[in-house]
């Protein structure tokens, strides 16, 4: 009774074996005919802005419309004027937005009863040099000093040949994703081959210094010297 007994444990153990040879022998050839390596490769280029925009607002405000527009036209001629000083040619003043404001009654309400005139002219130039639109941008609130009531916002830069960058970026991921594929493989005596799939990331167009990235892009407009980056996912055949 005891040798059959063991006799069962022993067939059943061959058993076993058996089918752990059949799944480790499918998963070798799963690995095998799967013969792709996926590899994320980089690559950046530091540009220069090649053309700057500034934008900025003259405002007033006079008990009458006509006080404020007269107003407006006198802070105009000193700003227009100091803009040809600095060369700037690209000039674009936009409408001219005004609104009344109310007196209030005793109660804190508003009265139907004009109290002030606001104007407000919104200015935009731009230059494709880049360090004058820096210097106006740190340098235009002096007019303040004139009587000049003004609003400056932050200056905004750009670098015009960002598609042809582009592509040549992602070439260069490309190659980087092959070589690091090939280091990889090294080890294991095998190389890279034709490439099967490419899939471009997101480019992150950062001030040089910044470490910043997101998944929809970074597009920076606030520095003059920028770096952009490109990302590509690749995948080879092994050979």
């Amino acid at each position: 009774m005891l040798e059959r007994i063991e006799k069962l444990q022993i067939i059943s153990l061959g058993v076993l074996i058996a089918l752990g040879l059949v799944v480790s022998t499918k998963m070798v050839a799963s690995s095998i005919s799967n013969n792709v390596i996926s590899v994320t490769g980089s690559a950046y280029e530091i540009v220069k802005s090649d053309s700057g925009s500034l934008s900025f607002d003259i405002v007033t405000k006079r008990t009458t419309k006509q006080e404020a527009y007269t107003a407006m036209q006198s802070q105009i001629k000193i700003v227009e004027e100091y803009l040809k000083e600095k060369q700037i040619k690209n000039i674009d003043r936009r409408t001219v937005n005004g609104y009344y404001n109310y007196k209030r009654d005793f109660n804190g309400a508003y009265t139907n009863t004009p109290e002030s005139y606001n104007l407000s002219q919104p200015f935009t130039i731009s230059s494709d040099n880049v360090e004058l639109i820096k210097e106006i941008s740190n340098d235009i609130t002096s007019l303040i000093n004139k009587g000049v009531d003004i609003n400056v916002y932050s200056p905004s830069y750009a670098y015009s040949k960002l598609p042809e960058l582009k592509v040549s970026l992602l070439e260069k991921a490309s190659n980087d994703a092959r070589d690091r594929a090939s280091s990889m493989l090294k080890a294991t005596h095998n190389s890279v081959g034709k490439i099967q799939s490419v899939r471009m990331g997101v480019y992150q167009i950062t001030p040089v210094d910044s470490t910043d990235v997101s998944d929809i892009g970074v597009n920076d407009s606030s520095s003059i010297d920028k770096k952009v980056t490109a990302v590509a996912n690749v995948s080879f055949k092994i050979k």
